[in-house]
């Protein structure tokens, strides 16, 4: 079996983290979340894993380098444009061949891994098997209904009426029959071969479509909210650790990991929380649920429930929270001007003001 990995797409969601940044690199728990996924289908035994890349290929590329690190051999696989899910399939038709293979969406963060639903695909074989969550929005998601066999009977993408609760999860196993399917379809009103379709189309020709719904925690990292909720999920299972330096008038509780080179001065640091190695925090507070990545500065401020990237320092700020900062960000208070907001903002960027 061979594993598919979609790392293309413009993160449009996080902007504008993803003008500069692959959305697969933007890291939780100070590691980038396309790692989890590698490492997920590596645990299945799965080591043939081909990555489809588009303008962020370079980066991938430096991140992921040939997958040994993983225990896996990649192939990279050209995307020039994001023309859907079933035209990512279509491109890497060489490389999968007539083998089976799950596709994996790189921004997807799923506990517990694929191994017992891949182990359970070989057993059954089925054309599609696609993993299914409940969800509270479904008119953002695909959308499945099934039979009393948990057959699927239909598929729908971004419903404006849906007719079930029921969102897939970006993980779905397939035979070659899929690629057939991934042929016949026709590109949807957005222009982009969508792999709902080709499912339906396989529904449609009697083939055998199955699903598990999955109880675990599953999400997609495409937004900060998202981010910020999964990057508290896995500092919970963190386990502490001081591999740097602490001094006496600093307090480190709970689950606190210091990465190797990092200092920690006159701090209190309350986990679940990691600092990156190399990274300086002096005279601040960290606090739950803070992920700051390799050599940052965090200076006479408060910070929690919040990612920062490498490179970045935040110094003199009263508090923060709830925020994605991005590499080699510099946060300083702004002067003392009465009754006005100054700002320097990217494209896309979002801002709350307290006015």
């Amino acid at each position: 079996m061979k594993a598919l990995v979609l790392s293309g797409g413009e993160g449009s969601r996080l902007r504008p983290i993803t003008h500069t940044s692959a959305k697969q690199l933007v890291p939780v728990a100070n590691k980038p979340v396309l790692f989890y996924g590698l490492e997920a289908i590596a645990e299945a035994g799965i080591t043939d894993v081909g990555v489809v890349v588009g303008d962020s290929e370079a980066e991938i590329r430096a991140a992921v380098g040939d997958g040994s690190r993983f225990g896996i051999s990649v192939t990279y696989l050209r995307q020039d444009a994001p023309l859907g899910l079933a035209h990512a399939v279509l491109i890497a038709r060489d490389f999968l061949g007539d083998d089976d293979f799950v596709m994996y969406l790189g921004d997807n963060f799923i506990v517990g891994g694929i191994t017992d639903l891949v182990h359970a695909f070989h057993s059954h074989r089925p054309a599609a098997h696609i993993l299914l969550t409940k969800v509270s929005d479904p008119t953002a998601f695909g959308v499945a209904e099934l039979d009393v066999n948990q057959h699927v009977v239909r598929l729908e993408e971004k419903p404006q009426i849906p007719t079930s609760d029921l969102a897939l999860v970006g993980v779905y196993m397939f035979t070659t029959a899929i690629h057939e399917a991934v042929r016949a379809i026709e590109p949807s009103q957005r222009g982009e071969l969508e792999i709902t379709h080709a499912i339906q189309w396989l529904v449609d020709q009697g083939r055998d479509v199955r699903a598990t719904t999955i109880s675990g925690y599953w999400k997609d990292t495409g937004n900060v909210v998202d981010m910020l909720e999964v990057n508290r999920s896995v500092l919970e299972t963190i386990e502490p650790a001081c591999l740097g330096e602490v001094d006496a008038d600093s307090d480190i509780v709970g689950r606190v990991r210091i990465d190797e080179g990092a200092r920690v001065i006159g701090s209190r640091v309350v986990g679940p929380a990691v600092i990156g190695a190399g990274t300086v925090v002096s005279r601040a507070y960290i606090g739950p649920f803070t992920s700051i990545s390799e050599g940052c500065r965090i200076q006479e401020t408060e910070i929690e429930y919040s990612i920062v990237l490498r490179d970045a320092s935040v110094v003199g700020v009263r508090r923060v929270a709830a925020s994605l900062i991005g590499r080699n960000v510099e946060v300083t208070p702004a002067p003392r001007v009465p009754f006005e907001h100054r700002l320097v903002l990217g494209d896309h960027s979002k801002v709350q003001i307290c006015s």
